[in-house]
């Protein structure tokens, strides 16, 4: 049972937490750094929190969950759609930045293994931020977030060598020549073998194993939770770190069609366990050490910005996206990783590295993460200001350079595949129409030649996924009054025509006052009525 002591500090935590986010939301900083802040406040400077040790198993909890849904994003569909861009670009990056972090570091004076962990630190991008605010400005599917997600993807797979390989290593004080050859044959070949599970279980095993539970969205989240922890445990049994095979479970469901969905369930509670991850190594910080390493943390947080930003002007231009992409997409990367901090932590764990390189790492993770937040979130102010003094907008995009697809635009939202569901959109893919079709359970969305997606389109994060801000038209076949009034509003709210199953004629008026442009009446007319209503608005033609 959890002490007393480590509830009352968990409470502060979330408390402090939760107040920082709502300060620091009117100008717009990443709550990871905000976190940190609430951390300090805690730790450091009030000394509310003495970091429980209960505490810190949450946090670790935080992390595994946080690598388990980067992991549900590496579909293999995703890998082929980023192309040579992401690859080449984020490779590039790592390079540059790891050689340029490490050669300031030795300027500093730091040692050897200080160095190769504070060049590391700096090799990666953070996904957190870049997808956070990107989704926020509904830019996400647009080729400069498509492009920054990609290079995420790529540099993700490369933090998991590296942690591969730091789990490797092991104790710091019996690095004997032998003892690294058979730690790192150990870590490697038990990760291939998790990877060979993964990748063969989503193959064979878990298409049949969560078909059974496929009507069951609570059972789907559970059995979820379930595979990423005993891939935990698996791992642990070879000696590699938790992290790992956190990331390698989620990478399994991700080659399942209602991945997307998962990862929308796992993500709240993976937030809760992230924030106190956050805000304890905020709390665990010590001042210190941290005063010292101003200097060396801001020359270093400046040198990621200015470098990454070159450089990823200067690769898009040549890859032929302009100059415009390169800066959109310079702006989303140029920062270190929350994984980062998972790095420094876990050398300051084992013994390789001390506090102050901890405290050097957050230092410049909440520089970077704070100053491109508003890259992000003003990147086409200051592309225009940039343009406009003639510093940019001298190399335009060439097609030939594109290899990354944008979103879908005038396309047509069917939610509920019911029997009069499946018939509407037969009937519009018939007609050659572009179809999303939408249903919380993938059994429903089997042997649609249309383009399908799973999860509840009650939630309005789940409509923007789906496009719905582009689409040409909302359908709703469901026979649930509520959800469908709710997505009557929605319809209205992002101004887009709405056709809504009024299966109790009773609904009608309650469906138009909400916002409902058309009724489907009856079944057997629904598809008829549907295109026909809708051809004479001149939405169709």
């Amino acid at each position: 049972m959890m002490e007393v002591p480590a509830l009352r500090e968990l409470g502060l935590m979330l408390i402090a937490g939760a107040v920082l986010v709502l300060l620091t939301r009117r100008i717009f900083m990443p709550s990871i750094v905000a976190y940190i802040f609430a951390g300090l406040f805690l730790g450091p400077l009030t000394g509310l929190v003495v970091e429980q040790e209960s505490v810190q198993r949450i946090a670790d909890a935080g992390i595994a969950l946080l690598l388990f849904l980067v992991g549900l994003e590496l579909s293999l569909d995703k890998l082929r759609d980023i192309g040579r861009t992401a690859v080449l670009a984020g490779v590039g990056q790592i390079i540059l930045a790891a050689v340029g972090g490490a050669i300031i570091a030795w300027l500093f004076g730091y040692a050897a293994m200080e160095i190769a962990f504070i060049a590391a630190a700096l090799a990666f991008s953070s996904t957190i931020v870049p997808v956070k605010l990107l989704s926020q400005k509904n830019q996400l599917n647009s080729l400069h977030g498509r492009v920054a997600v990609g290079i995420s993807l790529v540099q993700n797979l490369l933090v998991i060598v590296v942690l591969t390989f730091l789990t490797g290593l092991g104790d710091p004080d019996q690095l004997t020549g032998g003892a690294i050859v058979r730690g790192l044959a150990v870590s490697f070949g038990g990760m291939l073998l998790l990877l060979a599970g993964a990748l063969l279980s989503a193959r064979f095993l878990l298409p049949h194993l969560f078909g059974w539970m496929g009507h069951s969205q609570e059972g789907l989240f559970i059995w979820s939770l379930g595979w990423c922890f005993l891939f935990v445990l698996i791992a642990e049994a070879f000696r590699l770190s938790p992290e790992i095979g956190a990331f390698l479970a989620g990478v399994s469901l991700a080659q399942l069609r209602f991945n997307e969905d998962l990862r929308r369930r796992v993500n709240p509670l993976m937030n809760l366990f992230v924030a106190v991850f956050f805000i304890s190594l905020g709390a665990g910080m010590e001042l210190g050490s941290a005063a010292d390493q101003w200097l060396p943390g801001l020359v270093l947080s400046a040198f990621v910005l200015l470098t990454e930003l070159v450089f990823f002007l200067w690769i898009m231009i040549r890859l032929g996206y302009g100059d415009r992409t390169g800066w959109m997409t310079g702006g989303a990367v140029a920062q270190i990783s929350e994984f980062s901090l998972v790095l420094a932590a876990l050398g300051a764990s084992i013994g390789y590295v001390g506090q102050p390189i901890l405290s050097l790492v957050a230092i410049i993770a909440t520089v970077t993460m704070g100053v491109t937040a508003y890259l992000i979130l003003y990147s086409e102010l200051m592309y225009d200001w940039l343009v406009q003094r003639r510093i940019l907008g001298h190399w335009p995009a060439r097609a030939a350079g594109v290899d990354v697809r944008e979103a879908h635009r005038g396309h047509i939202i069917v939610v509920g595949m019911n029997a009069l569901g499946r018939r509407i959109v037969r009937r519009l893919v018939d007609s050659g129409e572009d179809v999303l079709a939408v249903d919380t359970s993938p059994g429903n969305l089997e042997g649609l030649s249309a383009r399908v997606m799973l999860g509840n389109a009650e939630h309005v994060g789940f409509l923007e996924e789906a496009g719905v801000r582009d689409a040409r038209l909302l359908v709703s076949t469901l026979q649930i009054e509520e959800t469908n009034q709710l997505l009557a509003y929605w319809g209205t709210l992002f101004g887009i025509p709405t056709s809504i199953h009024a299966f109790d004629n009773s609904l009608a008026d309650d469906l138009l006052n909400a916002g409902a442009t058309h009724l489907i009446l009856s079944k057997p007319a629904g598809t008829r009525r549907i295109a026909d209503a809708f051809r004479r608005a001149g939405i169709f033609e």
